[in-house]
């Protein structure tokens, strides 16, 4: 028996390698992938996958770790702050969107409770897909992407009991009646009540004690045994493992261990979810799908148009903006995972048939594989619907014009905006000179350009981005970060443009000085922050500024314990498990969203962690004030530049929003 089970997960294995390498070749969705192994291999085709009970238990299991980092990805702050799209926008688009799916549902024949279930799984949509797409865009902070991201958290708090109530049908094989669902509608409450004083009580405490032992293994046991045992704790009251994951998940998103423990749970997540996805492939009868192929485009066609239509509906309710609200409708109009999940524990409960229940499973999966391109160009979606020829100028393309005319002006380009890159502009800032910077990072160009900084994505070893970037106006270039072929590649670059431009390189080490030199680089300086000490004064000489000026700029840096090269936005997965690292202090912005709590507050009266978080500047209508008056009274839309350490960033971010 254990030969046979373990003959069967290398089989799938195998064919998930050869598939997901077909999938990556083309630029598709793993999900793709997975699905396609399980039909492949599943017993409506080659039926070398027929016993796959094991496999169904780890798919189970990936499940768990997926709503588990749902629930790390969950903000009870920022629910509240943003109460009128979470509960006005996003109640409203999961009430009608369930409703008109239900009744389509119970007309076709399933039973009433079972058809609520199938009309919220597709209500659904996908969080991770949007919310990347979006991030990658630089859209996050956009109107139509606030809406979403409402309608995509009430959609969390929906999938909770739609869960519930799919498993609890599918292990009875039939649908329950009212009393049933009030009996599990509290002992829902109960296993909440009971996570929430066990996670304030005991879990704070001890990741506290697990992270001054400084284990990483240690740490991700704690985190695996976490997951599990919320799982394992509602299971035994009754209810599904996954929203005993899903609350530890909610638990541990408030305190300052949350992406530690994303980057910990990730590699178990992906893999597990794979099996999970092998599972729901495996579900599908290709040569159905095949001879119900019209059905299924038709019904493709209604999920997009549906759900887009209600969302532009209920959007126009709120905010007067016919684009603005078919923009929002547009980015939420795919399917999500977590309706694999419902409509899957449906099937395997066999409560609804089969031959309904696939072609919804193939139309999510369609949906998916057209999401990102739904979310990239819903903005030129919308304005073909409307017939519009003219797009109103964005946030992002007015700093991009900005950007523009900045560099038709004598300007500093620096290519890298990590520590170094951010240590040097601050410097130059501070001495009137005007850079332009790239990045490949988008969540730290996103946060930079909210913060006011003229910051961009792209590839400084490309002429066309370099000539963009104003390279015939600049007074010199900066290579700040710490990779020496792409240096050497743009130096090269930079050498075949103009020739007499000063580039300064910044490296880890010598080893390759003699390469840099031979490439064209004028300067080669060392790392550390003694090492941007000599970058900023290699730079402001090359920029004429007088010798004595730039001894007494670096002398002062020194004086105030490299306080100013500490000011950085870091990297989304940078936080350190070391709750002694030293320098820990780093920048954050802080979006007030309506309804935040420090709206109409002054600096003063924030009192930010009794002095240990400060506010760097405010960005206010696009210009940005350093060291702001403490008087000075937030507005709705005002974003924050907060700096601190990573723990109390997070809690005073908490409190900004809901005091």
């Amino acid at each position: 028996m254990a030969g046979t089970v373990l003959s069967q997960i290398l089989i799938l294995l195998a064919g998930s390698v050869l598939v997901l390498s077909l999938v990556r070749r083309f630029a598709l969705p793993p999900i793709l992938g997975y699905l396609l192994v399980g039909m492949l291999l599943g017993p409506h085709a080659l039926d070398l996958a027929s016993d796959a009970a094991a496999v169904a238990l780890l798919a189970e299991i990936g499940v768990v770790f997926l709503v588990f980092t749902l629930g790390l990805e969950f903000s009870l702050a920022r629910m509240i702050a943003m109460k009128a799209e979470v509960l006005g926008v996003g109640g409203l688009q999961m009430l009608l969107t369930t409703a008109l799916f239900a009744v389509a549902a119970w007309a076709a024949g399933i039973d009433p409770a079972v058809a609520i279930v199938v009309g919220g799984a597709l209500a659904m949509s996908s969080t991770a897909i949007v919310l990347r797409q979006l991030g990658d865009q630089l859209e996050l902070n956009r109107t139509h992407s606030r809406l979403a991201l409402g309608i995509l958290l009430f959609q969390d708090l929906a999938f909770a009991p739609l869960l519930a109530l799919a498993t609890s049908i599918s292990e009875a094989g039939q649908a329950l009646g009212p009393a049933w669902v009030l009996g599990m509608a509290g002992r829902a409450v109960a296993a909440l009540l009971v996570v929430l004083v066990l996670g304030r009580w005991i879990l704070r405490p001890l990741f506290h004690e697990i992270a001054r032992h400084q284990s990483t293994e240690t740490f991700t046991l704690t985190v695996l045994f976490v997951a599990l045992g919320g799982a394992w704790a509602t299971h035994g009251l009754g209810l599904s493992m996954a929203l005993g994951a899903f609350l530890a998940g909610m638990l541990l998103a408030e305190t300052e261990f949350k992406y530690q423990t994303e980057a910990v749970i990730k590699p178990f997540q992906d893999i597990l979810l794979g099996l999970f996805f092998i599972s729901v492939g495996m579900l599908l009868d290709l040569r159905l799908l095949l001879a119900q192929l019209p059905l299924v485009l038709a019904l493709l066609a209604a999920l997009l148009v549906v759900k887009a239509a209600v969302v532009l509906a209920v959007v126009r309710w709120f905010v007067p903006n016919t684009r603005k609200a078919l923009r929002t409708g547009i980015v939420v109009s795919m399917g999500g995972e977590f309706g694999f999940a419902l409509l899957t524990l449906l099937l395997k409960g066999r409560v609804v048939d089969a031959a309904l229940v696939q072609p919804l499973l193939t139309v999510i999966a369609l949906s998916l594989l057209l999401g990102p391109l739904l979310v990239r160009y819903n903005g030129r979606i919308a304005d073909r619907i409307q017939r519009r020829r003219t797009v109103e100028p964005s946030e992002v393309a007015l700093e991009t014009a900005a950007t523009r005319q900045l560099a038709e002006r004598e300007h500093v380009i620096i290519c890298g905006f990590g520590r170094v890159g951010q240590n040097l502009a601050r410097v130059l800032e501070r001495r009137g000179i005007e850079f332009i910077a790239l990045d490949l990072d988008p969540f730290r160009v996103r946060d930079a350009r909210q913060a006011g900084d003229p910051v961009v994505y792209g590839d400084a070893s490309e002429p066309e981005v370099l000539r963009a970037l104003g390279l015939e106006h600049a007074s010199a270039l900066v290579v700040s970060f710490d990779d020496t072929a792409t240096a050497l590649r743009i130096v090269r670059r930079v050498r075949r443009l103009r020739a007499d431009l000063p580039v300064l390189v910044r490296t880890e080490d010598d080893s390759r000085l003699d390469a840099l030199q031979a490439a064209g680089a004028t300067e080669v300086i060392p790392e550390t922050f003694e090492t941007s000490l000599s970058l900023v004064a290699h730079v402001l000489l090359v920029l004429d500024v007088p010798a004595p000026e730039v001894l007494e700029t670096t002398e002062d840096i020194r004086h105030d314990r490299y306080a100013i090269l500490r000011s950085v936005f870091r990297k989304r997965d940078a936080r350190p498990l070391d709750e002694a690292h030293a320098l820990r202090q780093q920048l954050r912005t802080v979006v007030l969203p309506p309804g935040a709590w420090a709206v109409g507050q002054s600096i003063r009266d924030l009192g930010l962690h009794e002095g240990k978080v400060l506010v760097n500047a405010i960005r206010r209508d696009g210009i940005v004030g350093r060291n702001p008056d403490p008087a000075m009274k937030l507005r709705e839309g005002d974003v924050l530049i907060l700096w601190g350490v990573p723990e109390d960033l997070e809690q005073e971010e908490s409190r900004l929003l809901t005091g």
